[in-house]
């Protein structure tokens, strides 16, 4: 039975079969039989890679850090997280720079980061920016789901990867998940590691709208709780 330990871009944790591409912590967030009783207990929230130096883990051991896991770095960053500074040494240095926070230092970094993440425990923070605004790699909600920001257009994160794609005008105002200091580094350069089901979902959903541009129906949904217009296409991955 799969463990209340996968992340959402929200930063809740859910129990599904999907491990993802990264892991990373907030702490020791179990206890001794391994039930969560926490949200976080520690402002280092880190996304760390699946094998390094060949250590090996044994997951939720007590009174030892939490593993989580995050379908892919976007996810990971949306929930509030950042690169580890040891085993993504070079992914680091680069968030870092981008960040542009003082001198830079992990506890600044995190620091803003938790300011910029929570209202409080396990309430998230969110503000609303437009589409044309925020850079690929952001996550943002529509109809209150999460949608990953993608080569012009909303992708739908599910926990085992992207499987739709939204055409949104550009102009159209989100509320965006990622915290506004992580935005801020993705938009300085800063280029966030993506599902591979991100560039299937988003070249099949453009290929069948190309398809079938010389007589096309768009599908035109009303998002009652966003007033966004919204064009959808389903693709498999």
């Amino acid at each position: 039975m799969p463990r209340q330990n996968r992340v959402t871009p929200y930063g809740e944790l859910i129990a599904v079969p999907d491990r993802g591409m990264f892991w990373g912590n907030r702490g020791v967030l179990h206890d001794e039989q391994g039930r969560l009783v926490r949200y976080a207990r520690a402002r280092a929230w880190l996304i760390c890679v699946l094998e390094f130096k060949g250590r090996r883990r044994t997951l939720m051991t007590p009174g030892r850090l939490t593993e989580l896991f995050f379908l892919d770095e976007a996810t990971g960053l949306a929930a509030g997280h950042r690169p580890c500074g040891e085993c993504r040494y070079g992914d680091y240095q680069a968030f870092k720079r981008a960040f542009g926070s003082g001198s830079g230092s992990a506890p600044e970094i995190d620091a803003r980061l938790h300011a910029d993440r929570l209202v409080r425990p396990g309430v998230r923070r969110s503000y609303t920016a437009a589409l044309s605004d925020l850079p690929d790699g952001t996550m943002v909600e529509v109809s209150g789901q999460p949608w990953l920001v993608y080569e012009g257009g909303l992708l739908a994160w599910t926990p085992g990867g992207y499987l739709s794609r939204l055409v949104v005008a550009p102009s159209s105002a989100v509320t965006v998940i990622t915290p506004r200091s992580t935005v801020a580094a993705i938009a300085a350069g800063y280029r966030p590691v993506v599902h591979p089901s991100a560039a299937r979902s988003s070249s099949n959903a453009l290929g069948s709208l190309r398809s079938r541009a010389p007589a096309r129906k768009a599908l035109m949904l009303s998002a009652q709780s966003s007033g966004l217009a919204l064009v959808v296409s389903h693709s498999r991955s």
